[in-house]
Order: structure tokens, then sequence, then C-alpha cells
């Protein structure tokens, strides 16, 4: 029967479920679903959803968690893009959303997108060494890509979308020369950073992805022209053809669906602009997409996901100048302290579950990226960075907590208060907190009789036993060790010493 899989793309305009089975290894769909739910324009002028917006999100998702009912957690992947990466209240939202489709939904970076994208598109083209340009026009960013082949190499994520620009340029679906003169001048402004990175000398072909270019390659089919492409002269054919309808109501064309009349007005005038800028003589229509490269990381599965994010790892610590070394003895000791937690608890999975020993080492990895802003505070601005970064193969929430972890390992612990709420988060900060200070002066500590256990059925109450004249050995560790304890106090969590 081949192995089901499935993908969720929570998209501004648009909101796809995807789903398919993996037979000798090739995937093969077996149902599609796509609703037009406009999320994006229901940002307010605060960039908080609305009631209506989020309950229009709520009720797609409840019927595509239907449909998925009897999947596995591993068999579905579930993300959001440029909407709920501005909108200010996406926790509200999500928190239902999570248990109404019934798996998580991760709120990816713009790059994370732009990579998903081109590994979606690259999977529906034939294998070459094509070096290519690979635009995706969503309601509220565009992505470009510059790869080769199956490797994506330039990725950004731009803040112009048809939704926006539609709002923006063309209230109430109005289509006039003027407006989309002024439409496509602001596109290029936010785009004109591209025309380097993306210049025409570095790409043989361009490949359009997603709702925005189908939408327009639809049209123009339906009206004639040739399958497969979207062309300048056919752009300027449709551009005089909304003019000419002076509105989105007035708007009579073959293949243009009614969810489309809206946003066309936008979505033609970026287009027009990328056009322009990079130079496009021939825009091709791609098959693959965001939900494509979903499928894709499944079927990679958790080994690929690692290996990514390990070099996303890597990538960071080396920019900002950490030290390796001492990242990886850190991550060795905590990772220790915590398998030994782990025996003796079950509020972390199981011992045999490698994701969270995986990302401590991670959080040991970076704790110490913000040494490169300022020594005295560099766990605060090591989390700030890490909640800003565009992470490859990192969701906004694995970011975030990974920026917990740093900004919470050493010092006073009420700057993560809020976090400590969480049990799963708790024992992975004691055990880093342990390493960095068994780790202190920066060579490998002597580990031997050391054990960290819990000592009360809720697992909120920790021990930390040492051998005997071990404190005596290593004065300032256990110095260090007896603050940590005052540490825990002053929260719902203590831990105790015995020997140290």
């Amino acid at each position: 029967m081949g192995t089901r899989l499935a993908a969720v793309d929570l998209g501004s305009n648009s909101f796809r479920l995807e789903i398919g089975r993996v037979e000798h290894g090739v995937f093969q769909r077996t149902e599609y679903l796509k609703e037009t739910v406009r999320q994006g324009a229901g940002l307010d002028e605060n960039r908080n959803l609305t009631t209506a917006a989020m309950q229009n999100g709520w009720d797609c998702l409840a019927r595509f968690g239907e449909r998925l009912a009897g999947f596995q957690p591993g068999e579905v992947r579930a993300v959001a893009t440029q909407t709920l990466r501005e909108a200010r209240n996406r926790d509200a939202f999500l928190q239902r959303a999570n248990a109404i489709l019934g798996f998580p939904i991760n709120v990816i970076s713009g790059r994370e997108e732009a990579r998903l994208i081109y590994q979606g598109v690259a999977q529906m083209l034939p294998h070459s060494d094509e070096r290519r340009v690979v635009i995706d026009i969503g309601g509220r960013s565009t992505e470009l890509i510059l790869g080769k082949g199956q490797t994506p190499m330039v990725m950004e994520s731009f803040r112009v979308g048809s939704i926006a620009w539609s709002n923006r340029y063309f209230p109430d679906g109005q289509f006039t020369k003027k407006s989309f003169a002024i439409a496509e001048i602001a596109a290029k402004a936010v785009l004109d950073e591209a025309f380097d990175a993306y210049h025409p000398s570095l790409w043989d072909a361009a490949y359009g992805s997603a709702g925005t270019v189908s939408a327009i390659a639809d049209v123009l089919v339906a009206c004639g022209w040739p399958a497969g492409s979207v062309t300048q002269e056919s752009l300027d054919w449709l551009m005089d053809k909304l003019i000419l309808a002076q509105s989105a109501d007035r708007l009579k064309l073959p293949g243009m669906r009614e969810d489309r009349k809206a946003i066309i007005g936008g979505g033609v005038s970026i287009v027009r602009a990328i056009f322009s800028l990079l130079g496009i003589k021939t825009l091709h229509q791609a098959a693959g997409g965001l939900r494509h490269g979903l499928i894709c990381d499944l079927i990679g599965a958790s080994s690929h996901d690692d290996d990514l994010r390990g070099k996303t790892v890597q990538r960071l610590a080396s920019k900002f100048g950490v030290d390796a070394t001492h990242g990886e003895r850190v991550g060795k000791v905590a990772t220790q302290l915590f398998g030994q937690l782990l025996a003796t608890t079950g509020m972390v999975g199981t011992v045999h579950d490698s994701r969270p020993l995986q990302k401590l080492k991670w959080a040991a990895q970076l704790h110490e990226i913000g040494s490169h802003i300022s020594h005295s505070d560099y766990h605060k601005h090591g989390a700030y960075i890490l909640d800003n970064a565009d992470a490859m193969g990192f969701s906004l929430s694995e970011m975030h907590r990974l920026s917990l972890l740093v900004l919470g390992h050493r010092g006073k612990l009420r700057k993560v208060e809020t976090a400590l709420e969480e049990t799963n988060l708790v024992p992975q900060l004691l055990a880093l907190r342990l390493a960095v200070i068994l780790s202190h002066a920066r060579r490998d500590p002597d580990l031997t009789g050391i054990t960290l256990t819990r000592t009360d059925a809720q697992g909120h109450s920790m021990q930390l036993q040492c051998r005997a004249g071990w404190a005596e050995a290593y004065p300032q560790s256990a110095h260090l060790l007896r603050e940590e304890v005052q540490a825990w106090q002053k929260t719902p969590w203590s831990l105790e010493l015995v020997g140290c």
C-alpha cells in the first residue's frame, strides 16, 4: 500500500492540503484540498488577526482535520507563512488551530519557506544542472530562490504580495493605468535589492510557483495564449484588459476565478515588477511548490532534517565566532546529565527519543553566540539573535525554544519565568545550566560519580549527587553549584546537592 503522507500549507490567501502515498520512493497524490481563506486580508492596523479571520482559518482546519483523522504524527507536516509571521496574536490562533487540526502547525521563516519552495519545484522538474531562478508570489510575501539543479543557493523573502498590494494600490478593486504604475514602482522599491543577487547572468531559466503565477497563467491559456509560460507581451495584454474593465466587479475573462478577481491587480503589478527588474523574457509555470517541498522533507525523514539543522547550527556558530570546542564540551556534559534525568522521569518523552537530546546539544553549541556583541550580557544577545535568525530546517517556534535555553543558561531564572511552566523545557534548561557551571574552567570537567536524578513523582524536585571528596577537589565548581540551588529556590522547581 505504500506510506501515506500529508502536507498542510497555511498561506496568506489559501490553505492547502496535499495527501498521497509513497511507493518505491515516489510520491503519488491521492487527494488535494484547497480553500480560499484570505487570512492575509484579516490583519488589522495593529497587525492582529481579526476574530473573523481566525474563525475562517479554524473552520477550514476543522475540515482538513477530519480528513487527516487516523494519520500518525510522522506522516503529517503543517506550516504557516507570512501572515502568521506578522500576526502579533498568532499564538492565540495557533493554540486552537493545533488542537483543531490535530497536528502541530509550525510558523516558518521566509528563507525556510523559500528553501521548501525550491525543493518542491526542483523535485517536479527533470533532473539537470540547469541554473534556475524560482519566483513564488503569495498573498503577503514573495520568495526568490536562485539554485542549480536540486540545490538552492540564494534564498530571500520580500514583504510584497498580491493581497497586500491589491488592498494598498487597488482599493475597492479599481483598475487604472496610474494605479498599476504606482503599484509596480512600489514593488520595485521593495525588490530592488534582489537585482544583484538574482542578476540575469546568474540563471538560465525562470520558474513561477504558487497561486499568483498559476492564476495569471490560467487566464492567459483560457484566452488563447500558449500554455505553460507567461511572457512580457501576455502580461501587457492582461494589464490592458484589467484597465479596460476598470474594476474587479466588471472583470469578465475566461479562466478568471471569482476568488482571484479582488487580488489579481496586485499580483499582475508584482509580476511585471519582477520581469522588469530581473530582465525576464519568459516565466515558466512550475508544477511544484511549498507543499511538495514539505512532502520531500517527510520522505527524507528526520535524518535529513537533523543534517540540515546541524549545518544551520554550524553556520550560525561560525558566523558569530563561537568557540566550537567549548560549545561541544558543554553539549557533551549537558546531554550526559539530561540522559540521566530522562532515565528517572516520565516528563520528557522516552530515553530512546533523541530529539530533546539533539536540541539540547544545539543549544549548547550556540549558548555563547552573543559573545561577539557583549561579554556581560551575551546570553541576552544570543537569545535575540536566535529569535531573529533565518535558520534553514527550523520553524520559528523551534528557534524560539533554542533562544529560551540560551537566554536562561546563566543568571537569574526570572527572565524565563513563563518558560518554566513547560515541564519539557525545564530539564533541558537545568542540564544546560549545570553543564556551563561544571565547564566553567573551559576544560573537560571531572564527571566521575556525578549523577542527576528526580526525587519526586511530579518531577519538580531534582538532585545532583557528587562522589565523596569532589567538592574539596573542585571548590569553585562547588560554590557555583550552591548558587545554582539558590536560583532554583525562587521557582516552582528545586535542586538539591548531595556531596557537592
